[in-house]
């Protein structure tokens, strides 16, 4: 559902590494975008990549595979290279396994930890993960809601991890319109 394109959003439930790179390229273009790229990049390569792959590719390379119009962000080459360090950090702690994020976590502090600690990731997208993968993704690790603070109530339509379908999407853009205009009233 989060790309709004049927084969982008099965490669999202299957595959958890293109996953994690939609969330970090879940930032300054339409979160579509963001959750199908991952399906582009891996229709372009041929084949969907693992970490240790995409972490070992010359970084020119893989900037030119994201830069190939259509571009796969707005900002192709720094985005590239995010995705690539996340890669190496999932290779070389992970043992190339991005579920080793979540299924070593003792709980949700610890997961938000994880991800927090992954290149690309800062605290709020975090949170965002962790709520992502508590409401949609079966990761029901004790404090996993409190971990992602805001995002992790039932019930809320604050970002990706409340996307389920058409109805639900409309109301997180809301959300976010609501926040855009109350940033622009008082800044």
């Amino acid at each position: 559902m989060l790309s709004q394109q049927p084969e982008a959003d099965a490669l999202l439930d299957r595959n958890p590494l293109a996953l994690v790179i939609g969330m970090v390229l879940d930032q300054q273009i339409p979160l579509e975008k963001a959750f199908s790229s991952p399906y582009v990049l891996a229709e372009r390569l041929g084949h969907v990549p693992d970490a240790a792959e995409i972490a070992a590719m010359p970084e020119e390379d893989l900037v030119a595979i994201f830069s190939k119009p259509p571009a796969l962000h707005r900002f192709p080459g720094s985005m590239a290279k995010r995705v690539q360090a996340m890669c190496r950090a999932v290779a070389d702690r992970y043992d190339n396994d991005v579920t080793k994020i979540w299924t070593g976590a003792t709980d949700g502090r610890d997961l938000l930890k994880r991800v927090g600690a992954l290149p690309g990731f800062g605290n709020q997208k975090a949170q965002i993960f962790v709520a992502l993968l508590g409401k949609q993704y079966g990761v029901d690790l004790p404090g996993w809601r409190e971990a992602a603070g805001d995002y992790g109530p039932e019930g809320t339509y604050k970002s990706v991890a409340d996307i389920r379908d058409p109805e639900s999407l409309a109301k997180v853009r809301d959300y976010k319109k609501q926040l855009k205009a109350a940033a622009k009233a008082t800044g």
